[in-house]
């Protein structure tokens, strides 16, 4: 019984994780109101009945596609502080390019939606950046700092504070569809300028 159980949980897993992935290649590319919940189960050859008993609502699928993408994000990038310990230069390089690949999917369809259909989901979006931020570029500060290559008249906590500050402030549905950019733009401005700010000159050497 117990192992009907598990493969019933597999299975659920799995047709759960093929809804997500058919639902993320169209909300990130063409916005989430330019897809029904009807054609995504034409799509994936399913019943309503079946996506509705996963997902209650689009608005759930669209939270837990955002789950599923932070999730991947976090995955990467632990891999890269892991992989580079005292190799400030290549990790950042690498936390850096991860970075935008994944902003890279994310095109203004979705940012236009996420500003008029859900801006209440984009507050957990917010939450989650700004943890993976703190978590993976506080690290490479400090560590940046010891290898001589980031300022260290400046405490890497305000550089952080400092770069989530400019993130949340520019990195949000209104203010991308106002300056007209991506969010990987965006993202690769605020680096730009707070890097040129915090690196050193041995540092800007790499």
């Amino acid at each position: 019984m117990k192992q009907a159980g598990k493969a019933r949980r597999r299975q659920t897993d799995a047709s759960r994780q093929l809804i997500i992935e058919a639902a993320r290649a169209h909300f990130f590319s063409h916005g989430f109101r330019s897809v029904t919940m009807d054609d995504l189960a034409d799509e994936l050859g399913i019943s309503k009945k079946t996506l509705y008993a996963h997902f209650p609502s689009k608005i759930a699928l669209l939270e837990a596609v955002l789950a599923d993408k932070f999730a991947g994000v976090e995955a990467k990038l632990k891999e890269v502080t892991r992989a580079y310990p005292r190799d400030f230069s290549t990790a950042l390089h690498e936390l850096l390019s991860n970075t935008q690949r994944e902003l890279d999917e994310i095109k203004p369809p979705f940012v236009r939606d996420m500003r008029q259909k859900a801006p209440h989901v984009f507050k957990m979006v917010e939450r989650r950046r700004a943890e993976l931020i703190e978590r993976h570029f506080g690290k490479l500060f400090v560590e940046g700092q010891r290898a001589g290559m980031v300022r260290k008249d400046i405490p890497a906590k305000l550089m952080i504070e400092i770069l989530l500050t400019m993130v949340q402030g520019i990195m949000n549905p209104p203010k991308m569809q106002e300056l007209g950019m991506t969010p990987k733009e965006g993202f690769t401005g605020i680096i730009k300028v707070v890097l040129e700010g915090a690196i050193t000159r041995k540092g800007q050497k790499l």
